[in-house]
């Protein structure tokens, strides 16, 4: 059903085109305020009483650290293996949110072996984890892991978000680098087209007293520093979704990605203070002053080739942040896409304008994969 809008009311836009009396337009403005808060509000209420989509469960595990966890999804048994780097602070299952529009499957589909690394809520062990210890200790292992189980060869590294910003540091770091490495609306230059939200250096001090005394950054603050980038962008599309029938595919999969967004981790407190104070506030990755187990992340020392997918619409990792590592990377290829950074990865045009293109990529970097 259309939103509610109150009987007799004008339209703000066209009364202020018109010259119109003050009075006139401050009511149209009070209506259409009420309206959309009412339609917002209907889409909050739907989105929480209907019924919620399947959700295929977790790929077996075959290592586990901690409350860290590699998973198998079902693929060819010989084929060269990916090893997936999700974010942080999101679940990692957005890679394999329904059989229709996986990632994990494209992969698996094409003949790789895909591992996906499942980092889970920080426990008692690392909540005082750093990027060192993320980094040089649980995804290097996990690295190690993933070699053993493609017959001692190298596997490809890819990275998701944040966990392209890990799977580049690492890459960059470790004695045995990967085959390859694929990021994806990876941040890299945090000062980089700053579109909206707060200016980067004033993060940490903002949260800092929040952090100390939690010793993290909650989910609820990273959904509010995320929030910011757009303040429109909740309302909207609780407003569109009012409008949408139940058993509409686009209310459906509307629900997927809510609940996925909604189910966010907490950053560990030292690590939560490096994110904002040395790659937000001082930019470290972007100037050459990152450094991962005493060594510098140098992309132009870069000992692999790259591939770096970035969105000319990502309002989470604008273009030119993810674009500032392929700028600097030894030997890289760009991949501009025109989808948001959750529309490339789970968007309507997902498999043509990221699966596709991106196991091309491999095939051409891994040829004797039969990829």
């Amino acid at each position: 059903m259309p939103p509610w809008k109150p009987p007799g009311t004008p339209d703000p836009h066209s009364l202020l085109a018109a010259g119109t009396d003050p009075t006139l337009l401050l009511n149209a403005l009070e209506h259409e305020a009420d309206r959309r808060l009412v339609a917002f509000l209907d889409g909050v209420l739907a989105y929480r009483r209907r019924p919620r989509p399947p959700r295929p469960p977790p790929a077996p595990a075959v290592w586990r650290e901690g409350t860290t966890t590699l998973r198998a999804p079902p693929a060819p048994s010989d084929g060269p293996v990916v090893l997936i780097v999700p974010s942080l602070v999101n679940r990692a299952y957005i890679l394999d949110l329904a059989p229709q529009r996986s990632f994990i499957a494209h992969l698996a589909a094409s003949g790789l072996r895909p591992l996906l690394l499942d980092w889970d809520a920080p426990g008692e062990t690392e909540r005082a984890f750093t990027l060192d210890d993320y980094v040089s200790g649980r995804l290097e292992r996990a690295l190690g892991v993933a070699r053993q189980l493609n017959g001692g060869r190298a596997p490809v590294l890819l990275g998701y978000c944040m966990g392209g910003t890990l799977a580049a540091g690492l890459a960059l770091t470790t004695p045995q680098p990967p085959a390859a490495l694929i990021t994806l609306a990876a941040p890299w230059d945090f000062h980089a087209a700053a579109s909206g939200g707060l200016p980067p250096d004033s993060l940490w001090p903002l949260l800092e007293p929040v952090v100390q005394a939690l010793g993290e950054l909650p989910v609820d603050l990273i959904q509010m520093l995320f929030a910011a980038l757009d303040p429109g962008l909740v309302p909207a599309k609780f407003r569109r979704f009012a409008g949408w029938a139940e058993d509409d595919p686009r209310a459906i999969w509307f629900i997927r990605l809510e609940d996925w967004l909604n189910d966010g981790v907490a950053l560990a407190g030292p690590l939560a203070r490096q994110c904002l104070e040395d790659w937000y506030g001082a930019n470290q990755p972007a100037r050459n002053q990152w450094t991962l187990n005493g060594h510098t992340v140098d992309p132009t020392k870069a000992r692999c080739p790259a591939l770096i997918v970035r969105s000319t619409s990502d309002r989470i990792v604008p273009d030119a942040s993810a674009k500032a590592l392929g700028d600097t990377w030894k030997e890289a290829d760009a991949l501009p896409l025109s989808a948001g950074h959750i529309g490339m990865m789970a968007g309507s045009h997902a498999t043509t304008s990221l699966y596709q293109p991106l196991t091309t990529w491999l095939e051409h970097h891994l040829p004797t994969s039969g990829a």
